[in-house]
């Protein structure tokens, strides 16, 4: 009993580990476009947005229930190792593209990390398949293109609305238009994100008989949870903020408003139905679509094939390391303990790559592979920059 007792211990400090780095990689969803058009200064808007991340939290539980008891079958004889070792794949696969810049999904890397190690572990009937594939593949093809036409048709008809408008007096009320906005995803991602690792913590209470099966998330679960995500976020991402702000597309507020109030809405919606969807996806087809909503705006197609190929190798690579893991845990405790073992190598392996060319809240509103106050002939002949008058500040 005292092993079980352990082994949740450890399931329960690594779900929170990998909460803390969905909320650094997932910060550039909510304040990336806020950011790049200066509405906030980049330590305001991360702190801003981990507050609303924490109360985001405490909104629903619908997600939580899809993990704990929709893509897992309770009952098939899941054990808190083999947990440990799903979220071991996800936390990698997170960490690798982040020190890549690459704005992946947490969600889609923690349902990968599961399904390889319950797959390896379990077997087939451990995970529902038609769970996964209702509630989380056909979302993931949906919603980034969802979101993406909403935000290009919105930027349209913005921009068409505000045609005969002063442009800086417009700039100035979308930049404020721009922080509700991104308020908002803030809020829903802590409703949509937070609620995973919830999920992932119940899931393994409910294997070591700590609660009973189908049950809610307690109280407690529900707040770590969210004081994990906020801290994460309040860190700040400034890798994938980069990304999402400068790399795709020369963002303008009118289109970041846009493109921010279409997201939050296909979040929140989605979190009502209890799809598990990845806000990254959401958040970046927005962005995407903002930039061909706005005439004369260049989009960065290499940059968007790079993350398309990030979102889809995400879900099997992850898997993989899960599978791994899991076949390692599942041996004992030597297992697992080598499995932390070599886990913590891989994640400081990443924070001593990172350190090479950081990204802080100083350079964030570079471009990617710019050198500090020069921009490249080629970026410049496919990529000219914005208008002064709306062109992105730095802090």
């Amino acid at each position: 009993m005292e092993h079980v007792t352990l082994l949740i211990g450890i399931v329960i400090a690594t779900a929170l580990v990998f909460d803390f780095t969905n909320g650094f990689h997932d910060t550039a969803n909510a304040m990336a476009t806020t950011i790049s058009t200066g509405a906030l200064k980049p330590r305001t808007a991360v702190a801003m947005s981990a507050v609303l991340n924490l109360v985001g939290a405490f909104l629903s539980v619908q997600v939580a229930k899809t993990i704990s008891g929709g893509i897992i079958d309770e009952a098939a004889g899941v054990k808190p190792e083999v947990i440990f070792a799903g979220l071991v794949g996800a936390i990698v696969w997170n960490l690798l593209t982040w020190l890549a810049g690459l704005p992946s999904s947490s969600s889609h890397a923690l349902f990968g990390g599961l399904i390889g190690a319950v797959l390896v572990a379990v077997g087939t009937h451990g995970i529902h398949g038609d769970a996964v594939v209702m509630k989380v593949l056909i979302p993931a093809a949906a919603a980034p293109i969802v979101a993406g036409l909403a935000a290009t048709l919105s930027t349209r008809l913005t921009y068409r609305l505000g045609r005969a408008a002063d442009p800086a007096a417009t700039s100035r009320g979308y930049r404020a238009g721009q922080i509700a906005s991104a308020g908002l995803v803030s809020l829903a991602h802590g409703t949509s994100d937070g609620q995973k690792t919830m999920g992932v913590i119940t899931l393994a209470l409910i294997t070591g008989d700590v609660i009973a099966p189908h049950s809610d998330p307690p109280l407690w679960v529900i707040c770590s949870a969210g004081a994990a995500m906020a801290l994460g976020t309040y860190l700040g991402g400034w890798r994938i903020i980069r990304t999402i702000g400068r790399g795709l597309t020369d963002i303008q507020p009118q289109q970041g408003f846009a493109a921010q109030t279409g997201a939050a809405a296909t979040i929140l919606a989605s979190s009502h139905l209890g799809f598990a969807l990845s806000t990254t996806q959401v958040c970046s087809g927005a962005v995407m679509g903002a930039g061909m909503g706005r005439k004369g705006a260049v989009v960065r197609w290499g940059t968007a094939g790079r993350m398309v190929a990030a979102w889809a190798l995400t879900l099997p690579a992850a898997g993989l390391v899960g599978a791994g893991a899991a076949l390692l845990a599942d041996r004992g405790t030597w297992g697992v303990t080598l499995v932390a073992v070599l886990a913590l190598a891989a994640c400081l392996a990443i924070r001593t790559a990172s350190r090479r060319k950081p990204v802080t809240h100083a350079n964030v509103n570079e471009l990617p592979d710019e050198a500090p106050g020069a921009v490249t002939a080629a970026i410049a002949a496919v990529a000219p920059p914005p208008p002064a008058s709306t062109a992105p500040t730095t802090a």
